[in-house]
């Protein structure tokens, strides 16, 4: 056991943590950073290889660089083979154990997988409630997130870890654009409406790489953990998806191409949901209208929408980074009236129409117009996407 510790933790022999190859994303380490002086457990989630771990990492290199004992910092990953039927306790006290520390000793732990633990709400809690540590935990599933006992109510803090938005695409790709030059912009952003913001794909662009996550995400979080054995039926599921991503869905439709039962292909979509590979967003409207209507549907991540459907329609690409962009700030719906929709309205009355170097018809444009929205905001270029920063 101390072997693999050292092996997680290689700070504890040498301080200067390096990270070779790693660019910070500022903006999700700072709200890391704050939470370092709460009791709240710190979830991290988000889809496989959106960077979680490395989040992780950058959070320790930080904690050593100010001054904190490298010692008193324990990563482990919990999807660990060899550390399978361990408990967290025990595994916290095998490294006490380790450095001679007092249960009374403050520790910063960092645990990657959290949900690979049997009751690990319930885990998580003695330790946070018998000790003085602070916790970092990651999690790739919201619904292995989510503590149906309340173990943790009040007690934690979820972070969800976006894909890399342009302004970020551009920094990982090393690209700078004066504000005199911001024409040029128009080209690299229709690169990253290719390309997408997964890190590394962002860095090492790969379809091999894509479809490898895809299939992992579909074999080990949903395929095997749900305990379902056609792995190619659950592929040809989320092809349909893409298909039809930023279009209302029709479970029926799907259901019936796949020859499954409108029920099995609700259960499906929620699974995917929960590994953050589809978005759905619901229409504006009375409890009912919103339970009764198709859900719209948007790919986690633009490359992999352009993975399954190639340069078919920027216009579509644009809709869904649109939409990325507003579900990490407001609660968002779609409006649909009189056989006419407008793309998205937030929970707080911002009614939103994506159009790229396109307009709307005369129907969309009355309705757009007649709506009584608090502030609307018609985004057909790409200079007015920074209009969103301010919501």
């Amino acid at each position: 056991m101390e072997g693999l510790f050292y092996q997680y933790n290689p700070w504890w022999e040498d301080r200067d943590l390096s990270l070779p190859g790693i660019i910070s994303r500022d903006s999700y380490l700072e709200r890391l950073k704050e939470q370092l002086s709460s009791r709240s457990i710190t979830f991290l989630t988000g889809l496989r290889r959106i960077g979680k771990t490395t989040l992780m990492k950058l959070v320790i290199q930080d904690l050593i660089r100010s001054g904190t004992e490298a010692k008193a910092i324990l990563y482990i990953s919990l999807d660990d083979f060899l550390l399978r039927g361990l408990s967290l306790d025990e595994i916290v006290s095998q490294f006490r154990k380790v450095h001679q520390f007092p249960v009374d000793r403050e520790l910063t732990l960092f645990l990657d997988e959290i949900s690979s633990l049997p009751e690990y709400h319930q885990q998580l809690k003695n330790l946070n409630d018998r000790y003085p540590v602070k916790i970092f935990a990651s999690s790739s599933s919201s619904s292995l997130l989510l503590d149906r006992k309340a173990y943790l109510t009040g007690r934690s803090l979820v972070v969800e870890v976006e894909p890399l938005d342009f302004e970020e695409f551009k920094q990982f790709r090393n690209i700078t654009v004066k504000q005199r030059d911001g024409q040029l912009n128009e080209p690299y952003f229709r690169e990253y409406l290719r390309y997408g913001g997964l890190p590394e794909h962002v860095l090492h662009p790969s379809r091999e790489y894509l479809n490898s996550l895809v299939d992992d995400i579909i074999q080990k979080d949903i395929t095997a953990y749900h305990g379902l054995k056609n792995h190619q039926l659950l592929r040809d599921f989320f092809v349909l998806l893409m298909e039809r991503s930023d279009k209302q869905v029709s479970i029926n439709k799907v259901a019936n191409i796949l020859g499954i039962s409108p029920d099995t292909a609700r259960r499906y979509l929620a699974y995917f949901e929960s590994t953050y590979l589809v978005h759905t967003v619901q229409r504006w409207g009375k409890t009912n209208e919103k339970r009764i209507s198709p859900k719209k549907l948007y790919a986690c991540d633009l490359g992999i929408k352009y993975l399954f459907n190639g340069e078919r329609d920027l216009g579509s690409y644009f809709e869904n980074y649109i939409y990325l962009k507003l579900k990490a700030r407001k609660d968002v719906y779609y409006l649909y009236e009189g056989g006419n929709e407008i793309d998205f309205l937030t929970g707080d009355g911002i009614l939103i129409e994506s159009k790229y170097f396109s307009t709307m018809n005369h129907k969309q444009k009355t309705l757009f117009d007649a709506f009584p929205a608090k502030q609307k905001l018609l985004i057909d270029d790409l200079r007015k996407v920074s209009l969103l920063d301010s919501l």
